[in-house]
């Protein structure tokens, strides 16, 4: 989408957020952004369409009820977003879901009382099938039919029009004649036509509802790692919990072990160990003391900290990669299926054609009821099945062939975009790497000491005790007792009679040398033992961005992780690496390449990343990823292995040839059929006959996609 805006002062403009309902193409998009930038005092103007709303910078002096009044003087029904709100279309999904299983079963049901009639079915009993037909359909287009029904009457009452137009006068002129044919006992009823029109309409428009459903959850699955309360420090030294709403810049909050931090804020007192990864990616805690910056959603892993406030709710990080992730969905909404872009001039050509056929038999001296079979053999034989099913079923079938692969597609529209990709940008941690961290050197072989330190690492919270129990596996622990863990140093016992330490190598007693992660340990007076730990690599890392490379996609690594550990395996797979990004950094790279005319793919796996999966053209995630990694990703793959991607790019490749052939024998089939309805050379039943073999048709060459992922 092209948003309308005009320059206005950042300071002078308040920005108001609207639900709509109705919207169902581009054309309905470029209509509310032109309606609302064009009000005076609108410094900008964008509609998310994933999420169906509309965003709007504007002067304080322009009331939001006018914005609001102005939007559905369109015929979109809306209302002013509160601050926190989410815009949902859950409802809608649902209330689609209905309408699509009634369409269905009235669809299933009228095709075999139809195949009796094309049978040769004769008099009292081919009547008899068409009153069967009309009992089932009636009922059923009138409920199934009511998303197209209300959506253009909303328009048409405000002297618009959108795509729900002609589909409407479509059903209805249809079920008119199949109701006049079944009335007269005439040989036609076309009932069954109108139907399944509905179902393959529905079908498309229930897939895109379930689309922005879930791309509105990634959003609301980030803000809830939020704390909704907060443990406030009194003056006097009490405590209190306050809702983290009521909480101001300034206050001083208590965060115990274990906690997820509410707020942004600084550390007054306390050192600990913070898990950040919400925000970096990166699986190793930071330590921090007094004049530390801490970040609302992320945890406290061992000791109490106090924090004075300096931001909370949408002030904070979190919230403002909650609003990129937001933004970046209405970037990706500009991409409109290809059946979509098709049907806006496919709709209002056939139903003109449909007319002029209408009037020019009239003219002739044809009669009414001649004219009007000649018209509705036209809307028939033309019907946009073969079209509606030319992009969804090689979708489908490419989806099959994947998901037998390890590659789960989320929106079939990433294919069509998959293919368009020159960049390929990649997470360092969790996603070229496998999540976590692993001991490299260091550990010990004899069985003894082995299950000393399970006794020690299985009594600790830290990420580095987690992974050396991995690392042990199925060793016993020997009994410990007296166990202390001391915050920021590590964890103390008796371990087997002696006196054991696992932790910080200073305090353990040994020096550290490089940059390498480490801990200590050691037992009684034994030396100690360091142990260092690495980023586990996918086996295949090396092979993938080589076969990326040679693909023209000039593959990049992005991380937040520090410089020395970035470099170091970015030298290991062949490419280059950017070190110590946050968030807002990613998004900003990812924003700058599409400025430059690229179409980056990113794949990662962190909330952190969350922003960037949604700004990029196409993204992927692994299915070890966060929720809203998950969420935030168009594909996500399983197992240990990168070859998914190119598996991917491979296949998107080959699905778009065959949506590009679906489309050549859907409009071929078309500019055969039409010219001969037009002229009276198709009757309504092989006008039907037609439809149904043109759909045949691209089914069964979608069909060949089955090996797609091989």
């Amino acid at each position: 989408m092209n948003a309308i805006s005009r320059i206005i002062p950042a300071e002078a403009s308040i920005e108001s957020r609207f639900a709509i309902e109705g919207m169902h193409c581009a054309g309905c998009i470029a209509r509310i952004e032109g309606a609302v930038g064009r009000l005076p005092g609108v410094a900008a103007a964008r509609v998310n369409f994933g999420a169906h709303l509309v965003v709007v910078q504007h002067v304080p002096d322009l009331a939001a009820d006018t914005i609001r009044e102005t939007i559905e003087a369109l015929g979109f029904p809306a209302h002013v977003m509160r601050e926190r709100e989410t815009a949902t279309v859950q409802d809608e999904s649902r209330a689609l879901m209905k309408a699509l299983a009634v369409a269905g079963f009235a669809a299933m049901n009228v095709m075999l009382l139809s195949v009796a009639v094309w049978s040769g079915a004769e008099g009292a009993t081919r009547d008899l099938f068409h009153w069967l037909s009309a009992l089932i359909a009636l009922p059923a287009i009138a409920y199934a039919g009511r998303p197209f029904f209300t959506s253009a009457w909303r328009v048409l009452k405000r002297g618009h029009t959108n795509m729900d137009v002609p589909i409407s006068i479509g059903v209805v002129l249809t079920t008119a004649m199949s109701l006049y044919e079944t009335a007269t006992g005439g040989e036609h009823a076309y009932f069954d036509g109108a139907i399944m029109l509905l179902f393959f309409l529905l079908a498309g428009r229930f897939l895109d509802s379930m689309m922005r459903a879930r791309a509105a959850d990634g959003v609301a699955a980030l803000l809830e790692r939020v704390p909704a309360e907060v443990q406030v420090l009194r003056p006097d030294g009490s405590t209190e919990m306050r809702a983290a709403a009521d909480i101001a810049p300034g206050m001083r909050v208590l965060v115990a072990a274990g906690e997820r931090i509410g707020v942004d804020g600084v550390v007054e007192t306390g050192e600990a160990h913070v898990d950040r990864a919400l925000v970096t990616g990166e699986s190793m805690p930071e330590r921090v003391t007094p004049g530390a910056t801490v970040l609302a959603g992320t945890i406290d892993l061992d000791a109490p900290l106090t924090v004075r406030v300096t931001a909370v709710g949408t002030q904070t990080v979190i919230a403002e990669i909650a609003r990129l992730m937001e933004s970046a969905g209405q970037g990706k909404s500009r991409y409109v299926r290809i059946a979509d872009r098709a049907a806006r001039l496919y709709a209002p050509a056939v139903h003109s054609l449909a007319a002029l056929s209408f009037v020019g038999w009239m003219l002739a001296g044809a009669g009414l009821h001649q004219s009007v079979m000649i018209a509705v053999a036209v809307l028939i034989i033309t019907c946009p099945c073969a079209l509606g099913l030319a992009v969804p079923i090689a979708q489908v079938v490419a989806a099959g062939a994947l998901m037998r692969a390890g590659i789960l597609i989320k929106d079939g529209s990433a294919l069509e975009r998959l293919v368009e990709i020159d960049t390929a940008l990649f997470d360092k941690t969790g996603t070229i790497t496998l999540a976590g961290l692993t001991p490299m050197a260091g550990m010990p072989e004899d069985a003894a000491e082995r299950s000393a330190l399970r006794a020690l690492a299985q009594a600790s919270r830290h990420p580095l005790s987690r992974a050396i129990r991995d690392a042990l596996g199925d060793a016993a622990a020997t009994a410990a007792s007296d166990i202390t863990e001391l915050p920021g140093l590590g964890i103390e016992a008796m371990v087997g009679g002696e006196r054991a330490r696992l932790g910080r190598p200073d305090w353990v007693g040994t020096a550290v040398s490089g940059t390498a992660v480490t801990t200590a340990c050691r037992w009684g007076d034994r030396p100690a033992r360091l142990i260092s730990f690495a980023d586990m690599m996918r086996a295949d890392a090396p092979q993938v961005m080589a076969q990326l490379t040679a693909m023209g996609l000039a593959p990049l690594m992005l991380s937040g992780d520090r410089l020395e550990a970035v470099a170091a395996l970015a030298e290991r797979i062949g490419i280059l690496g950017v070190a110590g990004l946050s968030p807002a950094d990613k998004f900003a790279f990812i924003d700058r390449q599409a400025a430059l005319g690229k179409r980056v793919l990113m794949v990662g796996d962190g909330l952190n990343d969350g922003p960037a999966l949604k700004r990029a053209h196409v993204a992927m995630a692994p299915a070890t990823a966060s929720d809203v990694g998950q969420l935030a990703a168009d594909l996500v793959f399983f197992g240990d292995r990168l070859g998914a991607v190119p598996v991917a790019i491979i296949a998107a490749h080959r699905t778009m040839r065959v949506v590009r052939q679906n489309f050549v024998l859907a409009i071929g089939y078309n500019v055969l059929a039409v010219p001969l309805a037009m002229v009276g050379m198709v009757t309504p039943l092989i006008a039907a006959l037609a439809m149904s073999g043109s759909s045949l048709i691209v089914v069964a060459n979608a069909m060949r996609l089955r090996g797609a992922a091989r």
